[in-house]
Order: structure tokens, then sequence, then C-alpha cells
């Protein structure tokens, strides 16, 4: 019997450790661009549609725009949650995270080289074990990739108009502890969660910290931005094996 590594945590991770990432390209056939993304037991599948006309908004400006939805399967948590298109509206979560993935993209995206155009991303969390945003934020540049490289091979755009890798991650502390990317019972059972959006050149996009249980420190801070920088990095490592693997 293998012995657990030091400081490890209760499914034998070290604490700087991620759970297995895995990603499946063109998982839709129907899509310009999709993947499934596993980050252990979280699955989010992620797809981009181009819809060739600008939201209303941007009329007149030479420019596209990237959006994206988000939405969890009734079943992707351990008891049914009621589809929201049921309720009539969607949950202030839900809001929140599809804006922080749409942020995200944006970020890197060229919108005056996209065109005019709308790319909409459309992340389904069909099973969810902690860490939905930060997969469908890495699933979701995946898709747009590979829809902007359609748009490429179509003569609809001169250039690829992405000007870097983005990936994201969750660390928190359990336990006193700073570790990397947080299954749902370390979630859970956290004093701070923090997600970190980055770069491929180890640039913030956005950070977003909760303190849980009491304050975290600069010291506990800087910590767990060490370990969003390993992860990121290894996260974007896996995106360009998966786009430059044809």
């Amino acid at each position: 019997m293998s012995k657990k590594k030091k400081n490890s945590r209760s499914n034998n991770r070290a604490l700087d450790e991620m759970r297995e990432v895995t990603i499946t390209r063109s998982y839709i056939n129907h899509a310009e661009g999709s993947c499934l993304i596993t980050f252990g037991g979280t699955k989010v599948i992620c797809t981009a549609t181009i819809e060739e006309k600008q939201p209303q908004f941007l009329r007149g400006k030479n420019q596209g725009w990237v959006t994206a939805e988000y939405g969890m399967l009734p079943r992707s948590t351990n008891s049914r949650m009621g589809r929201e298109a049921s309720r009539g509206k969607q949950g202030g979560r839900t809001l929140e995270i599809q804006r922080l993935i749409g942020r995200s993209l944006r970020s890197v995206t060229d919108l005056k080289k996209l065109g005019k155009r709308t790319i909409w991303i459309d992340c389904d969390v069909i099973q969810a074990d902690g860490g939905t945003r930060t997969a469908s934020i890495t699933g979701a540049f995946i898709a747009l990739m590979d829809a902007c490289q359609r748009l490429l091979d179509a003569g609809e755009i001169r250039d690829i108009p992405i000007n870097d890798y983005v990936a994201a991650i969750s660390c928190g502390i359990v336990n006193g502890d700073p570790m990397l990317d947080l299954d749902y019972d370390e979630d859970s059972n956290c004093e701070t969660d923090m997600n970190f959006v980055m770069t491929s050149g180890q640039k913030f996009i956005e950070i977003q910290g909760t303190a849980e249980g009491h304050p975290f420190s600069r010291d506990e801070f800087n910590a767990m931005a060490l370990l969003a920088e390993k992860g990121i990095g290894e996260l974007i490592i896996l995106q360009r094996k998966m786009l430059l693997d044809e």
C-alpha cells in the first residue's frame, strides 16, 4: 500500500496538486466549437455558436462580441435541483458565473478582429464536484478557439482574434492549509474560498475571494496566488496540447 503524501488531503492529493483534468475536443457535432472538460468529478460541456450579427448595443460599431450562458443539469448534484427555466428566471449565482465567463473570454479577444458577429459560449454542468466556474472558463476557451479557427478556415476573418490563453482555478484555506483546486467537500469546509482567472503570461484577469470562516492574511493570499499560478500554468500547457494536437 502506497503511503500518503506529506500534508495530503483525504483523496491523497498533495496540497498543491490538481485533480485529473481532461479535455475532449469537438464533443458536440453541431457546434462551431465544443469540448467536454473534467476536473475530477466535475464535468462541463462547453459549446461555441457563431451568430452573424452584433448585439443591439453594438450596432454601428465595427466590432463583435463574446458572451456566455451557464447552467447546471437537475441531477448534476447529489439531489435534484429544479430547472431555472421552469422557475421563469435565472438565479443570482448563475448570472454571476456566466458574466464571469464572458468577461474572462473577452479580456483575451480582439473584438474588432472578430468582426460584426457574436460568439455565444454555453457551459452546461452535467456533474458538479466543486470548481464548476473555473472548469467552465478553461473549457470555454477551447470552444472559442475552435470557433475562431472555423471562421479563419472559411475566410471570414484574417487572423485568429485571440491575444492570449486564459484558464481558471480555485484555491482555498482548508484546516489552515492553502490548497489548490478544491473539490466539493473541501469547498464546503474551507475557511477561505478563492477563484483565479489568469493568462499564460501570469497576468490576472479576475480574482474572487471570500473569507468563509475568518479573515485571511496577506501571507495566506500570497500562498493561494502562488498555487493558482502553478495550477493555471498546468492548465494552459494542457490547452496548448489540445489545440496543437490536430
